[in-house]
């Protein structure tokens, strides 16, 4: 089902390979360690300044993850989910949203399920074959590498907001 990208009300992130770029550093007592693009995170408050919803669906289980949603303000965060499918469900109908008005970046087989579902399908340069190849949009960037910041810029181009964005650093004379 693939939707307008100018109607996406929601945006559903996978965050290993999509936010990061899949590593996975440990530290020498266990704990767990994430990068994250700056990029990425800037065009994620742009999509929630625009009044988007956005949400972050995981596999993995990381204390990480959360400091970043909560840093950048992002409110629905879903961790050590091995069955994506009933978690978006039950976030489209918290947030009284179809799938029609949803975009999902992914980037491996996990995330097949909630791609097939969504309005607009969106992989990562780096994701599996069968996720770019089912994909309504396939990013240049690899995911941890500006991914979401270009799925952003997308949408809310083609929604004719990007100019809002913009315009909030343009410098006047």
């Amino acid at each position: 089902m693939t939707a307008k990208p100018g109607d996406i009300r929601l945006l559903v992130l996978d965050v290993d390979g999509v936010l990061t770029d899949g590593s996975v550093l440990l530290a020498d007592d266990g704990t767990e360690l994430k990068r994250f693009n700056t990029k990425d995170g800037a065009a994620i408050r742009w999509w929630l300044r625009s009044g988007r919803k956005m949400a972050w669906i995981s596999g993995r289980q990381s204390p990480a993850v959360r400091h970043r949603a909560q840093d950048l303000g992002v409110q629905h965060v879903y961790q050590h989910v091995l069955d994506k499918v009933p978690v978006y469900d039950e976030l489209l109908a918290e947030l009284g949203l179809s799938a029609k008005n949803t975009a999902y970046v992914g980037d491996d087989l996990m995330d097949l399920p909630i791609l097939n579902r969504c309005g607009f399908a969106i992989a990562v340069a780096d994701a599996t074959p069968e996720i770019r190849d089912m994909a309504d949009l396939v990013t240049q960037r690899c995911g941890g590498r500006g991914a979401v910041a270009e799925a952003v810029r997308f949408l809310l181009q083609a929604a004719g907001d990007w100019q809002t964005i913009t315009a909030r650093y343009t410098k006047e004379d």
